[in-house]
């Protein structure tokens, strides 16, 4: 006998990555809210749930899980999905028709139009024979309550039929116990990775241990960088990242100030890796060894400090792996391999591995393989080297392989390339990504940008880590500026996005250029740096003033929070945060301008605050740490180049069981 099918129908999915072949990301302890256009042929009542299951890592796999779905209008269905470990998640949809509660909503039509319903009594009891079948075994109370009804259903009619038909206690019994042979199943089984914290809050300091004796003469080693944490906890950092710490090739090797002709005693390019000491999972014998990096590991944790290192898949022509592996490179014709270029940048010191050629199963195993040595070897953020010169298909690889051992491993993407590169690389795995917020100057285009990449769809799987500077690039806007560009750039990183970044150097107002290139003069990247903490015009009690910020405040650790709202000046920009609890709200005005000051009116947004145009509230000035009552949505704000930015911590009152308390 040929069994009924079910004919919901189950569309528009949302969140749904590329038609389900990319995992949306979320954070442990958030939510996933699930949404979908469901319907049927008639008018049934439908019921729709959610299906979730953890699968990484194994040992906390669980088995399916359900949560209902509500129906909002017009056909669209809405549920919260939780997520409470860091780890990899399923997810899919569920619908079917409630065959009682349809029955019983036809049967009042039928009886308030005159019509005789004794055959629909008799279809009734058979529902609910089927329902209390289903409960056997499971629920004592509702087997008992569905099979009197149905048995009840069988007698000769009465009134009271009706009130047991149509009793909501009766709807709930039966609905608890549903026949899903009718079920329809959305076609695709969807993922959600769910990170770690740190991977949507996060401030990161960027130094070269190599430059640790600050006096731009010695070779540092990893026990002197340990000296360099107090003074990056004290700034409020709580990632440190390490530009590449494997011994570097002598071949080509890069001189100062990216000269082809290195001179005696020319440190070069850490990003040229390998020479006869090793390569990728081996440490600079300058710098110390294994177990000093470990222990650097180590102090850092004390600290309260997480070490990222760089990821640099390329090579220099003295690694080992060429004369071990030279399958792994690209040979031109005249047998030699090809250095690595981006016209017209060249790079005569770095060889590229073949990625895609006849031997990338071994080649992939063995740089999987490097990640995971630094893993064991206390690693858990890698910033990953121009990722967009490799290939997609590597990445989508690797970074599920090893999250699928080790879930709380995060890589960020340095990828400033195409908009379409850039957000492939984080559907198919990067944690977080470098953004363009580096060349993102004025009002409109920062707000565009922001929006773009903070809000769903784009937020759904693309975190932008902000940086005003890195070791490659000395933006034109901090080129021989004042203190006044480099507050204002660093205010608007730490506030815009949850995670940022800076290169040490920015806070020392450090700006000389290469002329004509947006490149620093006597870059770090080829020889040392002599560093003064104590430099005159530095800008760290600044820093370090916005990352405590940043702590105490909620509202500024949630990527997705950011709203723009209306300043009556182009040249300064506002906007605020809330917590997802609402416990936290933050208040934002940054002037643009570094050299002039700037006033501006600005609307505060009543309603987003909840609040009436009558009630008065308390904010407090967070980096002048200043309390004033506010009354109305019109605020006058006075930036200066010294004091470019105000941030407000909104206060309302809350009655407790004795007073009223201010709460934030």
């Amino acid at each position: 006998m040929t069994e009924r099918l079910g004919s919901v129908f189950i569309e528009n999915v949302q969140p749904e990555l590329d038609a389900g072949r990319y995992a949306i990301k979320r954070v442990a302890g958030e939510t996933l809210t699930v949404r979908a256009d469901i319907f049927k042929e008639g008018h049934d009542v439908l019921v729709a749930v959610a299906r979730w299951r953890q699968v990484t890592p194994a040992a906390q796999k669980t088995d399916w899980a359900e949560v209902p779905l509500a129906f909002k209008n017009n056909d669209a269905w809405e549920g919260v999905i939780p997520l409470a470990n860091n780890g990899r998640y399923e997810f899919t949809i569920e619908a079917w028709p409630d065959l009682f509660r349809t029955w019983a909503h036809e049967l009042k039509r039928k009886v308030d139009a005159g019509r005789d319903v004794k055959s629909e009594l008799l279809e009734g009891a058979a529902l609910l024979e089927g329902a209390a079948a289903r409960a056997k075994g499971k629920s004592a109370e509702d087997h008992r309550l569905l099979a009197e009804a149905g048995a009840r259903l069988r007698t000769p009619p009465t009134p009271d039929h009706l009130l047991v038909a149509l009793s909501s206690e009766l709807a709930d019994a039966a609905s608890r116990h549903p026949d899903r042979t009718l079920a329809s199943k959305y076609d695709k089984v969807l993922e959600v990775f769910v990170d770690r914290e740190k991977a949507r809050n996060a401030a990161w300091y960027e130094f070269f241990p190599r430059s640790a004796k600050r006096d731009g003469k010695t070779h540092g080693t990893f026990k002197d960088a340990q000296a360099w944490l107090p003074y990056i906890q004290k700034l409020g950092f709580d990632t440190v990242y390490l530009p590449p710490i494997h011994p570097i090739g002598r071949t080509a090797r890069k001189g100062r100030n990216n000269s082809l002709r290195a001179e005696p005693g020319d440190v070069g390019s850490p990003w040229a890796i390998g020479a006869a000491e090793g390569g990728h999972k081996a440490v600079h014998p300058e710098l110390g060894t294994l177990q000093d990096f470990r222990a650097f590991v180590d102090a850092a944790k004390a600290h309260g400090i997480e070490v990222a290192l760089d990821l640099a898949f390329q090579c220099s022509p003295d690694h080992p792996y060429v004369k071990e592996h030279p399958e792994w490179f690209q040979h031109r014709p005249d047998g030699t391999i090809k250095t690595a270029e981006n016209p017209p940048k060249r790079y005569e010191d770095i060889v590229n591995f073949d990625w895609m050629g006849p031997a990338r199963d071994g080649l992939w195993k063995e740089l999987k393989s490097v990640v995971l040595h630094w893993v064991d070897n206390g690693v858990r953020t890698f910033r990953v080297d121009n990722p967009h010169t490799k290939p997609m298909q590597f990445w989508h690889w690797l970074i599920r392989e090893v999250q699928d051992l080790h879930p709380d491993v995060i890589f960020l993407s340095e990828a400033f390339t195409r908009p379409k590169v850039m957000k492939a690389l984080a559907k198919v795995g990067f944690t977080q990504s470098y953004t363009y917020f580096t060349w993102r100057l004025f009002k409109d285009e920062l707000r565009t940008y922001l929006e773009e990449i903070t809000q769903p769809p784009v937020a759904d799987y693309f975190r932008g880590n902000l940086w005003p500077n890195t070791p490659d690039i000395l933006p034109e806007n901090l080129q021989n500026a004042g203190p006044g560009a480099f507050r204002l750039r660093v205010a608007l990183a730490a506030t815009l996005s949850s995670v940022w970044g800076m290169y040490s150097g920015y806070e020392l107002c450090e700006g000389r250029p290469v002329p004509g290139k947006e490149e620093y003069l006597d870059s770090e990247k080829y020889q040392l740096v002599a560093w003064d903490w104590d430099r005159p015009g530095n800008i760290s009690d600044w820093i370090a003033r916005l990352n405590a910020i940043r702590k105490a405040h909620p509202a500024l650790q949630h990527y997705q929070a950011l709203r723009f709202f209306e300043s009556d000046n182009d040249r300064v920009v506002f906007y605020g945060k809330r917590s997802p609890d609402g416990l936290s709200t933050v208040l934002v005005a940054v002037s643009l301008d570094p050299y002039a000051p700037q006033e501006a009116l600005l609307r505060v947004p009543m309603e987003w605050l909840g609040v009436t145009a009558e009630e008065t509230y308390q904010v407090q000035e967070l980096m002048a740490d200043q309390r004033s009552l506010w009354q109305g949505p019109d605020v006058q704000v006075r930036l200066t180049p010294e004091q470019p930015a105000a941030i407000w911590a909104v206060y309302r009152y809350r009655r407790t069981e004795h007073a009223f308390d201010y709460f934030e």
